[in-house]
């Protein structure tokens, strides 16, 4: 499996990401920097966490500028599955790829711990090796995780099925207490239309080993491995 990992000024996670694709494939992603408007065609884009260009402006808006992001958009609209986490998902949805918006979380403070997320769709290519209603701990590290959208939006992603996890408890419980941010309707992650771009705040690479507290992230990898190998 050919992978390619997508980095801007201020990406810090990329190689957690490494690992993490590396521990499920056997193989590490290529590295791509973000003026790079001509790579090669792969098998999956990830686009991971970090800082791009320190949040100026907002959020992954100036990163969802950049020539390898037009890229990505041509390869997700053939078919590629796409993941973005935390910086990475508010890129997606800055270029589009993505519906909504991620604003400050409600606290106004930066959130850096471990969270609940219940799985809402388990036939994907990112869920496959994950059961419907599963809770997973994985560890959240943001400032603008606030998952906005509108009443029209939400309609729309319930019926798509494009909710992929929620902020829950332990036993699974969605309500205010649970949300860490702020999000509408306790999203933590969404898919498009066609479910081959996924975005989600937590950190599933960080959740991949005993090492570091939790492997409950590792399932997601191993999804896409299997799906596309």
């Amino acid at each position: 499996m050919k992978s390619t990992l997508v980095i801007f000024p201020g990406t810090n996670r990329e190689q957690d990401m490494v690992m993490a694709i590396e521990q499920a494939s056997g193989t590490k992603p290529e590295l791509v920097w973000h003026n790079d408007a001509n790579f090669p065609r792969t098998d999956l884009i990830i686009v991971p966490g970090g800082f791009s260009y320190g949040d100026y402006l907002r959020s992954g808006a100036m990163a969802a500028r950049s020539p390898a992001m037009n890229l990505v958009a041509e390869y997700a609209g053939k078919g590629v599955p796409v993941l973005g986490v935390c910086n990475g998902f508010q890129i997606l949805t800055e270029v589009g790829l993505l519906p909504g918006a991620l604003i400050r979380n409600k606290n106004l403070k930066f959130i850096c711990r471990n969270i609940n997320i219940r799985v809402e769709i388990d036939n994907t290519i990112f869920t496959s090796g994950y059961s419907k209603g599963q809770i997973l701990s994985i560890p959240v590290a943001h400032n603008d995780g606030n998952y906005f959208a509108d009443d029209n939006l939400l309609a729309t992603l319930n019926e798509n099925d494009q909710i992929a996890f929620k902020y829950t408890d332990a036993s699974g419980n969605v309500n205010e207490n649970t949300n860490p941010n702020g999000s509408s309707c306790n999203i933590a992650g969404i898919l498009n239309p066609d479910k081959n771009v996924l975005g989600l705040m937590p950190h599933p690479e960080n959740a991949t080993d005993t090492a570091l507290g939790c492997t409950d992230g590792r399932a997601l990898f191993q999804s896409l491995v299997d799906s596309i190998s």
